[in-house]
């Protein structure tokens, strides 16, 4: 995929949502790096780093001693991520832009890494078998890899339903499939990693229900706010459904209902 291609685009109102979204999967992402054993000292790779949010979170916890090294396609996303880590004084971050199908390219000459993260990004890929190899390829034995994606999208909803936010999720996964992603990745990945060497350790789910004065319902608002539009432009959705889903939302925000957001599926492994 070309940054063109990015089907989620690569602007200021995505910068952002990024960040919010880091923020409000902070304390999920934490617990993972705990059971990956991830540790002082390790090198570690973020593959699809984004603007390096997790990147600079990872970084705190290998310290100095340690290294952080992103791969993201977007050139825009990876001059934030380096200046980022500039401006916190966190020299040990450094962020490439590159495919991450291509990670034995884009990591020529690279040492292996002790822990590979992947966050949202095997359901944007056309070839997330590739990224899994490559991952593979880049960890020293006994090394681990924590990925956190899609499977089920399809069950996001509103509680009480309503038609409008049916029509957006089904017109997203439409998007997301019509640019070579999977929004039900999840159920692809065991068979992936033990294609590629990969021990299974342990999968869990991740599920959010959003009432309207939770903060996690600004992760549902912000993504409808930010794609919904964008859904209209690639003519996946009409004018007046997205209107009414942004009317649909307010009332959720004004304590009507809540929202079941879509499941987050962690797999953890380890090459053999």
């Amino acid at each position: 995929m070309t940054e063109r291609e990015y089907v989620l685009g690569t602007g200021d109102d995505e910068l952002a949502r990024l960040a919010l979204q880091n923020r409000l999967w902070s304390d999920v992402s934490a617990q993972a790096f705990r059971r990956a054993q991830l540790q002082m000292g390790h090198r570690v790779l973020d593959v699809g780093c984004g603007p390096g949010y997790a990147a600079c979170d990872l970084a705190n916890l290998v310290t100095r001693y340690g290294s952080v090294f992103g791969v993201d396609e977007s050139k825009a996303f990876v001059d934030q991520a380096n200046l980022m880590a500039k401006a916190r004084g966190i020299e040990h971050v450094t962020a490439k832009v590159g495919d991450v199908q291509q990670l034995d390219e884009v990591l020529d000459g690279q040492d292996p890494f002790d822990f590979a993260y992947a966050r949202w990004v095997l359901c944007f890929v056309p070839d997330p078998d590739a990224v899994v190899r490559g991952i593979a390829n880049a960890l020293k034995p006994g090394g681990r890899v924590a990925v956190q994606d899609y499977f089920n999208y399809g069950s996001m909803t509103l509680a009480p339903r309503r038609r409008s936010h049916d029509l957006a999720v089904a017109a997203t996964i439409r998007s997301w499939r019509s640019h070579g992603g999977d929004p039900d990745i999840g159920e692809r990945l065991p068979a992936m990693f033990a294609k590629h060497g990969l021990r299974l350790d342990d999968v869990r789910a991740h599920l959010r229900i959003a009432r309207g004065t939770d903060s996690m319902f600004s992760w549902p608002k912000t993504w409808w706010h930010t794609f919904a539009p964008k859904l209209v432009a690639m003519g996946e959705l009409k004018q007046s459904d997205c209107d009414q889903l942004i009317d649909d939302l307010k009332t959720i925000e004004d304590g009507e209902g809540f929202v079941q957001c879509p499941p987050v599926y962690e797999f953890l492994a380890t090459k053999l």
